[in-house]
């Protein structure tokens, strides 16, 4: 699965799940800019 299509899934089950990001980065321990960046696809190489 590429980034932009994670990035999809991340944002949409984040969204049925009535979660923000801060919420979702919260429950799995990341920063709520981690989320950001996997729903936009953005990554650090």
């Amino acid at each position: 699965m590429d980034a932009t299509r994670f990035g999809l899934f991340v944002a949409e089950m984040r969204k049925e799940n009535h979660m923000t990001q801060a919420e979702l980065a919260t429950k799995i321990k990341v920063t709520d800019k981690a989320v950001s960046r996997w729903e936009r696809g953005v990554s650090h190489s």
